[in-house]
């Protein structure tokens, strides 16, 4: 029986496309157009259509309720995409066959007029499957792009962190501090100012002033001996990067909760000229893993581990209030950022559970990137120790991740002016892997000595030094009442003007 000619080919594509009939409900979609020398990503969609419920649950555990059904759409695609799939197999068995019918010899001329009108249909209708299958693939992309990682089993599901440790002591300090905050004692020791940039910039910004602005260069240089001493390499990023780079490392423009994160950079027009869109960097964490895209890395030079300083932006400074003043929540600051390449674990890619790091540590030897996850907490604890800074170390609920993270752990050191806030306690480090979510995005893959095959390394992200809020706290933490004094703690002096003990408000 004789497929049918041209236009029922295209008619039947078209009454046929999956994308037509698809409707979703997301409306975060990514607002940057990909240049063509961007990274394209490489997801796995594979996972995603065989375990739909997986990613619902985990998206809906993590509070992106607007893509929660992206896996089950993702699945509906694919195989409406089968059966079209199909079809051009039959197309293109009838075309092989019309082809002999054409070569025949003695074959009259109407059976071959036939044949060629026909074959002319095939033709439409395999170029239009061609087209269905680009544009099937690129909403399938788009679709998964949409999802954040999966959680690790540690993670707590919800929106309660649970307290896995302390740093300097268990339980909060109880009449050991006062409670002038910060903002008053950088007012009465001339620290900070913000009034001048409420001038200048508007509420969110500040500047740091004499004892202020060296106590900043003294952390930033006191976070990179204490990685250094450990092989950490040091590495400046530049702040600005290309939007594409910060959505695949999962940040966008706005959070799933509508909140803008980043500041995009506006450029001249050029008429013709479709620039690539740029947005200040928001963490280190962004030029970093951008710095490796493309790229294919030697298994033996992981973990590659960088930690460098860098100025920092973030357009969602919270709403006004006491848990915002002074430098808790600001739009620009200092931080020392540690990143890293690693191996996965041997069980990452078979997982079809969530998270993909190790269900119980202590049964065997951590992976790569369980043993750097722990080596940045460690710096992380030490700098606050040393600090002489009070902390509490918390595993973050599912709600609290980013789009990247399979797992996060943050500590928050106590501030005594903020007893009134969270039990006086506030974030000032975080530490999260993010399994191979930002590589296949990125196209940052590793090959083994003789291996053909390349494989997605993981990615581990912390903070070592978040300067405006460790800044606020060993302020706050080491102010003397009755000296109308702060005391300098012992492993920043060696970076201050002749080891300056103590700032008061007695200046040559």
């Amino acid at each position: 029986m004789p497929l049918p000619h041209a236009a029922s080919c295209s008619r039947r594509a078209r009454l046929t496309n999956p994308l037509k009939s698809f409707s979703h409900g997301s409306t975060n979609k990514r607002s940057y157009n990909r240049p063509s020398f961007a990274p394209k990503p490489v997801l796995d969609l594979k996972h995603m259509r065989q375990n739909p419920g997986l990613y619902e649950q985990n998206a809906l555990d993590r509070n992106y309720a607007a893509p929660a059904r992206n896996g089950w759409r993702i699945l509906e695609l694919h195989q409406n995409l089968l059966a079209e799939q199909g079809k051009a197999v039959e197309f293109r068995r009838r075309g092989n066959a019309l082809s002999k019918i054409l070569g025949a010899q003695g074959a009259d001329a109407r059976t071959k007029d036939a044949a060629r009108e026909e074959a002319r249909g095939l033709k439409e209708g395999l170029a239009a499957i061609a087209r269905l299958e680009r544009e099937t693939q690129g909403e399938m992309e788009r679709l998964a792009m949409e999802l954040p990682n999966l959680s690790s089993a540690q993670t707590p599901v919800g929106g309660e962190a649970r307290t896995v440790g302390y740093v300097n002591g268990e339980g909060r300090p109880e009449g050991k501090f006062g409670t002038k905050s910060h903002v008053e004692i950088g007012k009465e020791l001339d620290l900070l100012d913000f009034q001048a940039s409420a001038t200048t910039s508007g509420w969110g910004w500040y500047f740091l002033k004499n004892e202020g602005a060296l106590l900043e260069q003294a952390l930033v240089q006191y976070a990179l001996s204490v990685a250094m001493k450990r092989g950490w390499k040091v590495m400046t990023p530049p702040s600005l990067v290309y939007s594409h780079i910060a959505s695949a490392c999962g940040f966008m423009p706005r959070d799933q909760n509508g909140e803008t994160q980043i500041y995009n950079i506006a450029q001249p027009e050029t008429d013709g000229d479709d620039k690539p869109g740029l947005v200040l960097a928001g963490t280190a964490e962004i030029p970093f893993a951008g710095s490796q895209a493309n790229k294919t890395l030697a298994e033996s030079d992981l973990p590659l581990k960088v930690i460098g300083p860098s100025r920092c932006y973030r357009a969602e400074a919270g709403a006004r209030g006491v848990d915002t003043k002074g430098l808790y929540r600001v739009h620009e600051f200092t931080k020392v950022e540690m990143f890293a390449w690693t191996k996965p674990p041997p069980t990452a890619e078979s997982s079809d559970r969530f998270g993909t790091e190790e269900d119980d540590a202590t049964a065997y030897a951590p992976s790569q990137s369980e043993a750097t996850f722990q080596e940045m907490l460690s710096i992380q604890t030490e700098i606050l120790a040393s600090l002489g800074l009070h902390a509490r170390i918390l595993e973050m609920p599912s709600t609290d991740l980013g789009a990247s993270a399979t797992r996060k752990i943050d500590i928050e050191a106590f501030f005594p002016s903020r007893t009134g806030i969270d039990e006086g306690y506030g974030e000032v480090t975080s530490a999260s892997v993010c399994s191979d979510y930002q590589s296949r995005r990125l196209g940052t893959r590793f090959k083994g000595a003789g291996e053909q095959s390349l494989r997605w390394p993981h990615t581990v992200n912390g903070t070592a030094m978040a300067v405006p809020r460790v800044l606020a706290a060993v302020l706050e933490n080491g102010w003397v009442e009755g000296e109308k004094a702060v005391v300098v703690p012992q492993v920043l002096r060696k970076w201050m003007p002749d080891g300056l003990e103590k700032i008061t408000c007695a200046r040559a």
